[in-house]
């Protein structure tokens, strides 16, 4: 294959050299637990993309499936001796795929028409919402079951419930602290895709729980998209910079820029690095990039919230807590203490830490809508660790990841409930 259809992975081929063909991500990635195919595991899947930047093979069907077929979790870097970020090398390659051999049918639709445009998104949701009300039967929580004459599209699965207000419509777009009662801090907010359209109450809970300790808070309405669907897991990097554009303009003017979704605060850090093409935007992005805290992460490292002042909802007192971490907080950001260090601060309610709590539960975005089976699979591991804690409650901090364990706990028939960090806390 000719080397400019291939600008993005030149640009990152020195981690394609980095691999030392050991094997040890095979005992962790969780694809290859599974399949227990050679181009499942990180090694397998870095010969393959040598293999087409030496020109010795071309991007057809077969090698697009093996290379969307990775979660991302970051588990075969953090193996890895050397430190092979083979990760990244999966998500250039699907830029070059992308831009050469286009995005199938809907997700290139969605990618480019839809998640840009959010008064069209918006506008969308809602006529979903009421088709989702009117013919979906709820069942668990805040997720409506699809019936039984859609499971062939759906495979049975539980889908998350779209609001019947948005966030925006709910909140103004500057939140202050209670009449009297001066700010000491003013930060924007990125409530992200899930709390805008399905769970706003989440969002609402955040700007309470901060504008309560001092701290005003501006979302600012012409923010959109993450991109992490759209650039990580799609490989659209044309659509990934206008949504990252729009962004960065819409923060410019605030020192911090916090989310309290994992996936949206790793994409945002990923912007210098995979959407950076010219030296403006790689400017522009990485001082972006340093401005974003996870909630967990600003709470305990800015805000030096006292353990002594955390108060949980009714709901969680005298029940046991169990952490899950979603891969894009704690291997992709480094943040694994910040939300144990909230939960074990609880003194209502009892923490006991998780066997294998970093492991993926198999959302991964895009990966979970293609490979729902083999989705399911590992989810089901994830599942086996929850029932180890006899834990009542599982809190995470990624709307992806909170949905598939409940879908997959309600599959399972557990008891077991999710929540969000937030969600947890007064």
């Amino acid at each position: 294959m000719k080397n400019d259809l291939l600008q993005e992975l030149k640009r990152f081929e020195d981690d394609a050299d980095q691999c030392m063909k050991c094997g040890f991500c095979s005992f962790v990635c969780p694809i290859y637990q599974e399949e227990r195919i050679e181009s499942s595991v990180a090694r397998g899947k870095n010969e393959l993309i040598k293999a087409v930047l030496a020109g010795e093979l071309e991007f057809n069907s077969e090698l697009t499936d093996r290379l969307y077929k990775c979660v991302a979790c970051g588990a075969c870097t953090e193996s890895c001796p050397t430190q092979a970020h083979i990760p990244r090398l999966i998500v250039a390659a699907r830029a070059d795929i992308a831009r050469t051999e286009g995005i199938k049918f809907p997700y290139g639709f969605i990618y480019r028409h839809l998640l840009p445009n959010r008064g069209l998104f918006g506008n969308l949701l809602k006529v979903s919402s009421f088709i989702q009300s009117t013919f979906m039967p709820k069942s668990n929580g805040a997720i409506r079951h699809l019936p039984n004459f859609m499971s062939g599209l759906s495979h049975g699965r539980q889908i998350p419930s779209i609001a019947h207000k948005f966030l925006r419509r709910q909140v103004p777009v500057v939140n202050k602290p209670a009449q009297g009662i001066k700010p000491e801090l003013r930060i924007g907010y990125f409530p992200g895709c899930m709390n805008e359209y399905v769970t706003p109450h989440l969002g609402i809970r955040t700007i309470e729980f901060l504008t309560r300790r001092k701290v005003e808070v501006v979302m600012p309405s012409v923010q959109g998209c993450c991109g992490a669907p759209v650039f990580l897991g799609g490989g659209d990097f044309e659509t990934g910079r206008k949504l990252a554009d729009t962004n960065v303009a819409a923060f410019e003017k605030f020192d911090y820029v916090i989310a309290d979704c994992a996936t949206c605060s790793c994409a945002f850090k990923e912007y210098p690095r995979f959407l950076a093409d010219t030296p403006e935007r790689k400017e522009a992005y990485t001082h972006f990039a340093g401005k974003i805290r996870h909630i967990s992460q600003f709470i305990t490292d800015v805000l030096e919230i006292p353990a002594s002042s955390y108060q949980t909802v009714a709901a969680v007192k005298g029940k046991k807590l169990t952490w899950h971490d979603p891969c894009h907080l704690n291997r992709h950001l480094g943040i694994t203490q910040q939300p144990r260090k909230i939960l074990q601060s609880i003194d209502e309610a009892q923490y006991v830490e998780m066997p294998d709590a970093g492991r993926c539960c198999g959302m991964a975005g895009q990966f979970n809508l293609l490979y729902y089976d083999l989705s399911q699979k590992i989810a089901e591991k994830k599942i086996d660790s929850i029932d180890s804690t006899d834990a009542d409650i599982v809190v995470t901090s990624c709307p992806g990841c909170e949905f598939q364990l409940l879908d997959n706990l309600t599959r399972l028939d557990r008891p077991q409930k999710v929540m969000s960090l937030m969600e947890v806390l007064e």
